[in-house]
């Protein structure tokens, strides 16, 4: 109710909110009644990006940010429990270590377990590392993380999701679609990474480095990262050391929409055109 009456001049009017609160990890589920009322009076649509902005200091309890639309942009300064950012629906999650924190963050876990489960879109910043099963089932949310624990990206269909450091075993495992961009520092993503659905690339597309490394810029002014700035004040030497995990059959999806695209065809009609050509590829039914 804390979250209601404080952010009203938004629900009623969609004017902008900006507050910084206390939080203890007693604290469950914080912003979902937001999120749902946001969405009840606006729709699906939500409310233009940060419109409600919140920083809360201290430790979140299960469920931080969950299901939160578009327009609500809540940031932790601190640590979170499980299931932060579930069910992500086009809000924004920032997560950064308290002020005057002496420890190196890429090294430390910020957020536990099942991060971002069920993610439909949306943003994360996440100045940290990740527990287990960070982004499984990810159908559409973009994040950046300083590391993950093992199952990462598990059963992902959708989104794009940078590891700015090392994963646990088992990593892509079931990935049917949806990219992920690892910084592979130490030549480890060969032995972690499930290889199952996926293959394991080099990042050479120009519109792809472009992506990555504008995200990076994005959670150096959102988090004020140090790992990220150190990425990208060496980037050339830096570059070589990503990783590009895709599944095939979603490559190749990729790969025949643009030449149906080449053609003339836009929207659904390129879409199920390239549906149609990738049913009869000889890869794909080969199982390669």
């Amino acid at each position: 109710q804390v979250l209601l009456d404080l952010c009203k001049p938004a629900l009623e009017r969609a004017e902008p909110v900006c507050a910084e609160l206390p939080i203890r990890n007693i604290h469950r589920t914080v912003g979902v009644r937001l999120g749902s009322e946001v969405t009840r009076c606006y729709g699906a649509d939500g409310l233009p990006a940060d419109t409600i902005r919140l920083t809360f200091k201290g430790s979140a309890g299960q469920s931080f940010g969950a299901f939160i639309p578009r327009g609500v942009s809540l940031t932790l300064e601190g640590d979170s429990n499980d299931y932060i950012g579930k069910g992500l629906s086009g809000g924004k999650i920032i997560v950064y270590p308290p002020a005057g924190s002496t420890f190196t963050a890429e090294d430390n876990i910020f957020i536990d377990n099942v991060a971002f489960y069920g993610a439909t879109g949306g943003a994360a910043y996440i100045r940290g590392r990740a527990g287990e099963r960070f982004c499984v089932r990810n159908s559409g949310m973009e994040a950046v993380v300083e590391g993950v624990g093992d199952h990462g990206c598990e059963y992902m269909t959708g989104g794009r999701v940078i590891v700015l450091g090392s994963t646990g075993r088992n990593f892509a495992a079931g990935m049917s679609g949806g990219i992920a961009y690892v910084f592979d520092e130490k030549g480890r993503m060969p032995a972690n990474c499930n290889m199952d659905m996926v293959s394991l690339q080099a990042l050479t597309e120009p519109d792809e480095i472009d992506y990555v490394k504008t995200k990076l810029q994005c959670h150096l002014t959102a988090t004020q990262s140090a790992f990220a700035k150190r990425i990208l004040a060496s980037w050339d030497e830096c570059l070589p050391k990503f990783v590009r995990v895709m599944p095939r059959d979603y490559a190749r999806m990729v790969k025949l929409f643009k030449e149906v695209e080449s053609t003339g065809l836009s929207g659904e009609e390129a879409l199920m055109a390239a549906f149609e050509l990738n049913k009869s590829d000889v890869s794909r039914v080969s199982g390669n």
